[in-house]
């Protein structure tokens, strides 16, 4: 069963690119496949680590739909949400990738959220590790598009505001029930010549097992500017070194 990572965290706080570092970090160790998903209707993790999305969720399911009123004899809905599933994986190396995207009617996931986590079900047996890019906030995970995970990312900017945007996240994690073995808190952007305000009184709101602060990096402001992936930055450089030592921190 796949080692799951579910990022999550507020908008604009680099939640994507943080998810995408993860997955680079993975397969630059040897720690592969990597499953991608990108669980958020607006699906950008594919930009992030310079892939190419196939057929979303949104888009299987809506075949379903289809398919129902004329599968051909013999064939099971089961069936072909199989053949469906593989037409919806994008495959890369050392990383497939799985987008959520969105149905065509009335703008509720629910349906397709479901889609998706029978879809997560029948892959993560595949592979050794998953990490999930969720849309903002916690709805994804929820609504249990996995049961549990064995990493929750918490992700925020440095300013007091992002802080506490953290802290109302970990409390909404508490009040919905959220499954999980560690919690790390990742804070990103951080300005080079900058101390975090008010971090110590989140470490101690957030018994988080892992704290990250991760500074403005240029490299990668470029590589977002270019639309070029993650897996092209150098593991010199300082916020991906970072991260790979994140990483084995997490699975030591």
């Amino acid at each position: 069963m796949a080692f799951t990572v579910a990022v999550a965290g507020k908008g604009g706080t680099g939640k994507t690119t943080i998810a995408a570092l993860l997955i680079s970090s993975l397969v630059k160790q040897g720690r592969q496949p990597v499953l991608a998903v990108d669980a958020d209707p607006n699906p950008n993790l594919d930009i992030a680590l310079g892939a190419r999305i196939g057929k979303t969720i949104g888009e299987l399911r809506e075949d379903l739909l289809d398919a129902i009123r004329k599968l051909p004899p013999g064939m099971t809905k089961d069936d072909y949400l199989e053949m469906g599933i593989q037409e919806c994986l994008s495959e890369g190396k050392g990383i497939d990738l799985l987008a959520m995207g969105c149905g065509e009617g009335p703008r509720c996931y629910c349906a397709v959220n479901h889609v998706l986590r029978r879809c997560i079900d029948r892959l993560r047996g595949s592979y050794p590790y998953m990490v999930i890019d969720n849309e903002a906030g916690l709805e994804n995970l929820s609504r249990r598009i996995v049961r549990s995970v064995d990493l929750l990312v918490l992700t925020g900017d440095p300013s007091k505001r992002g802080l506490e945007t953290v802290r109302r996240l970990y409390g909404l994690a508490v009040e919905m029930k959220i499954s999980y073995k560690k919690l790390a808190i990742i804070i990103n952007r951080l300005r080079n010549d900058a101390s975090i305000p008010d971090f110590g009184a989140l470490r101690a709101a957030v018994p988080a097992d892992h704290f990250l602060a991760l500074p403005e990096n240029s490299d990668i402001a470029g590589l977002a500017e270019r639309g070029a992936g993650i897996g092209t930055l150098p593991r010199t450089n300082a916020v991906a070194a970072m991260m790979d030592g994140f990483i084995d921190n997490v699975l030591k």
